[in-house]
């Protein structure tokens, strides 16, 4: 049974779509529910934080400009022209810890391959080396999606790869940008963060028994007291493209690519992935410095190997392949 105050909320909800033309105030809200001014404010806020744009206006009132789009199952799978990803099962949370962490548990529970996850909020989101990934309601989409590929451990670092393309491929559809792809696990815009992953490799002995590839794309602007320790600025899809884009047909585009690249690898190997890859990087042949663990290496990439590594030659010749690292 809902709360009071969530009955409250969804009633101002309501009230507010009735009268998207026009204000509600503030007064008409508290005495209706006879609770005081600061309470509807409050609960106005909370809306908001749910992902539904809400304006106000001193001594007009309230408009709802936005609802905030749903990611539930029946809402995704409607026109999802996808073979596998999606079908078996799409679990919609409003609020998880990490949407990697929940589908882990729903693969160790027996998932089949393709089961996806996504939340309106992350409280826990992770990137690479344990860092924050923010992702607070409504700006963002946050996704996870079971896989049981049958490929060598050496093999799997190549799925972080396949899931920048994915995700720079979907950017690209919804808004006519292409974007590029950091290695080893970000999009970029204009050199702004749009997109990161997290892939997690879980082994049975020495085989692959499942991954869980994890995505977050910025849909819409952080609030900026996110943004100040970021290491990299972010920027959102809706502010470089100039438009409203829906995260339903965001989530679709995405897994849609992300099935086509991952049964192309299945049937004829990495090569046009990496292909692809490259296509949409400009991190070949320039001239970088990696740190790895705390250690620094510099050198010009030569190339980006099968299983997704980093190729870097310093002056001395010497070839180092790194399997991740942040580039200074």
């Amino acid at each position: 049974m809902a709360s009071k105050g969530t009955a409250v909320r969804e009633k101002i909800l309501e009230l507010l779509q009735k009268n998207t033309d026009g204000y509600t105030s503030g007064e008409d809200l508290s005495q209706l529910f006879s609770i005081s001014r600061a309470a509807v404010s409050k609960h106005v806020s909370v809306l908001r934080g749910q992902g539904h744009e809400i304006e106000a206006v001193t001594r007009r009132g309230y408009r709802l400009l936005r609802k905030a789009e749903l990611l539930t199952e029946d809402v995704v799978r409607q026109g999802l022209k996808t073979q596998l990803f999606g079908q078996c099962g799409v679990h919609y949370l409003p609020s998880v810890g990490s949407t990697n962490l929940e589908a882990m548990q729903l693969a160790f529970s027996g998932a089949p391959e393709g089961t996806v996850v996504v939340a309106d909020e992350q409280t826990g989101g992770r990137g690479r080396q344990g860092r924050i990934w923010h992702s607070p309601a409504g700006c963002g989409l946050y996704v996870s999606v079971v896989l049981r590929p049958d490929i060598a451990p050496n093999e799997a670092p190549i799925i972080t790869l396949l899931t920048n393309v994915a995700a720079a491929e979907a950017v690209h559809e919804m808004t006519g940008i292409l974007p590029v792809c950091k290695w080893p696990n970000d999009v970029l815009i204009d050199g702004c963060k749009v997109a990161g992953n997290l892939t997690e490799i879980f082994l049975s002995g020495d085989v692959v028994s499942h991954i869980i590839s994890g995505a977050g794309i910025n849909v819409r602007p952080l609030p900026k007291r996110l943004v100040a320790d970021l290491r990299t600025a972010p920027c959102s899809l809706e502010e470089t493209a100039g438009k409203s884009i829906s995260r339903v047909e965001l989530l679709q585009a995405y897994l849609v690519r992300y099935e086509y690249w991952y049964l192309l690898v299945k049937e004829q190997g990495f090569a046009l992935l990496l292909t692809r890859w490259k296509e949409l990087t400009d991190v070949v042949g320039k001239e970088l410095t990696v740190e790895v663990r705390g250690e620094t290496f510099q050198g010009t990439v030569t190339d980006v190997s099968t299983d997704g590594m980093l190729l870097l030659q310093s002056s001395d010749g010497v070839e180092h392949r790194l399997f991740s690292g942040d580039i200074l």
